[in-house]
């Protein structure tokens, strides 16, 4: 089992910046990638940014491309997402989720593991 606590959501005006934290706990040695996800009122849940553990490969949807930025910090199992230039319409429940492979990166039914959520408002 692997257990995902995010953190660092809240209220911010379009144009700023937040940084959601995620920290995994448990078997961790059995996570090869991590990714997060958003769900919006009344939307399905959407790909945001995954990151690979091992090779330290990223993918960030094209909605987040040159805004949102995935790392990850190795020595403490734990991944980040850096936002800049906040829209609106990234107001979202974030998720964070893990996955013992590789594949499949982008699709959130692929993941076992997921955290319990952070919200982030971005006001206009």
């Amino acid at each position: 089992q692997v257990q995902l606590v995010e953190s660092g959501g809240g209220l911010v005006q379009a144009g700023g910046s937040l940084r959601l934290s995620c920290a995994a706990s448990g078997r961790t040695g059995s996570t090869f990638t991590m990714g997060w996800f958003r769900q919006a009122p009344g939307k399905a849940r959407e790909f945001v940014a995954a990151i690979t553990w091992g090779g330290g490969s990223t993918f960030h949807a094209d909605s987040v491309k040159g805004r949102f930025t995935i790392s990850r910090d190795n020595g403490k199992t734990t991944v980040y997402l850096q936002m800049n230039s906040l829209k609106p319409e990234d107001t979202a429940i974030y998720y964070c989720a893990a996955k013992g492979t590789i594949v499949a990166v982008t699709q959130g039914t692929a993941y076992p593991y997921w955290g319990q959520g952070t919200q982030v408002t971005v006001s206009s």
